[in-house]
């Protein structure tokens, strides 16, 4: 007699807790006592998107100043506080969300939610933290300023996006953050910390009890509601273009793009699986083996898809010799013209799917990863079965699928590209 055994995929959605404090503050929560960790990731909804009018790079420094100094304890103090305990406590700020990320020894996260609740409540945004935050900042502007990479990628965003607060960078720009005063980033943290914006995510060796206290004590004292001005939504110029930034280096940066397809568009999922043909797979790409191993354009080249809350894109990039970017540009337009006229086949469909439903997993290989991921379902709107439904949701993708969301995204506006260099025959 055979005995065939089966079993059921196991389910991450089950091992997702929701948390709610007395106060009311939502966390999902993954309990885990294998080692003896907590870690904290948490969003609030805003980001550089509410950078004050021709102020660009405030979010990103009042994001940077939260751990430097806060309440009675100024930045030395602060982060004396943190080493003493092991305790890492960072900020970020991206276009849409500002976050932080808390890790600790669980014996020490009474001592790390209390530097977290000073930070978030009552930073300091001292004179002489500001002066060395912004010298930070600018250091790194400068080096951007001779990197191609960071030309090519600020190029096509401004072509991309213009004035609207998409188009402006993150960290500002030379200009702008000397602009930057105190009273700015008050005013900014004022109106973007608030626990109606806030998601959050904890990891590690912690109970739903315990949680729920320390969620109060963190972020119960904040507004409830933020005071966030309205960002219109933004489409790419239909008709594609080009623009070349001169620089005299021997090999071409190349940006291209155009409009992509929402997070909670039902054509999504093709379009994450069309995005791992082209470019995103890496070896299995129909971009690397074209553009890399057939022709030697170049050494690496990829695609992408991004989502953010007034925007969605398809990009990607390579890097060549001047005189063979207009090859390279060549074998990439024609590669999508193909995509967007036919669709991908059925082995590349097969394949995209096994590597895309496999590799998840690795998402969820560290408390910190876990964190982050269950914070970004809740800032896309996801519930916490997204979990399990992801990957049969790329499983139920077909050829007619693929093909309809090339179409969208390649078939309906021109390629937006940049060039940094000086290429030949463009």
């Amino acid at each position: 007699m055979t005995i065939i055994l089966t079993s059921k995929p196991v389910s991450r959605a089950a091992s997702v807790q929701k948390v709610y404090s007395p106060g009311g503050i939502e966390a999902w929560l993954v309990e885990d006592y294998a080692v003896p960790l907590v870690a904290f990731d948490f969003a609030f909804r805003g980001g550089a998107a509410q950078d004050p009018t021709g102020k660009p790079g405030t979010g990103a420094m009042m994001a940077s100043l939260l751990d430097e100094g806060a309440a009675d304890l100024d930045a030395e103090a602060f982060h004396r506080a943190m080493d003493d305990k092991a305790i890492e406590l960072s900020f970020s700020a991206d276009r849409d969300y500002f976050s932080g990320r808390l890790k600790t020894l669980s014996k020490h996260t009474d001592a790390a939610v209390d530097l977290l609740r000073l930070a978030v409540n009552e930073p300091r945004f001292d004179p002489d933290a500001i002066e060395r935050v912004a010298g930070q900042i600018g250091a790194g502007l400068k080096r951007d300023a001779k990197d191609p990479d960071a030309l090519a990628g600020r190029a096509w965003r401004e072509a991309a996006f213009g004035h609207h607060p998409y188009g402006l960078p993150v960290r500002g720009t030379l200009e702008s953050i000397e602009t930057i005063t105190r009273d700015d980033l008050i005013a900014l943290h004022r109106a973007c910390m608030a626990r109606q914006n806030l998601k959050i995510a904890v990891v590690g060796a912690i109970d739903a009890a315990r949680l729920g206290l320390l969620l109060d004590r963190a972020f119960g004292a904040l507004p409830a509601a933020p005071t966030l001005h309205s960002i219109a939504d933004v489409l790419l110029p239909s008709t594609g273009g080009r623009t070349i930034v001169d620089l005299d280096i021997p090999q071409a940066t190349i940006r291209f793009g155009s409009n992509g397809i929402a997070r909670k568009d039902p054509d999504h999922m093709a379009a994450v699986v069309l995005n791992h043909v082209l470019g995103g797979g890496v070896f299995s790409a129909r971009l690397f083996r074209e553009v890399r191993e057939k022709r030697g354009l170049a050494y690496s080249v990829y695609s992408q898809l991004a989502t953010f809350d007034h925007a969605a894109l398809f990009s990607g990039g390579t890097s060549t010799k001047n005189e063979r970017a207009a090859e390279s540009l060549s074998v990439i337009q024609d590669e999508i013209d193909k995509l967007a006229a036919d669709g991908p086949t059925a082995d590349e469909l097969d394949k995209a799917q096994r590597y895309l439903t496999g590799s998840y997993a690795l998402r969820f290989d560290s408390s910190l990863k876990i964190a982050s991921q269950l914070v970004h379902l809740q800032i896309e709107g996801f519930d916490v079965d997204h979990l399990d439904q992801r990957n049969p949701m790329i499983d139920a993708v077909t050829l007619e699928d693929t093909q309809r969301a090339a179409k969208r995204m390649f078939g309906e506006s021109g390629l937006l590209v940049t060039i940094v260099g000086r290429p030949v025959g463009l």
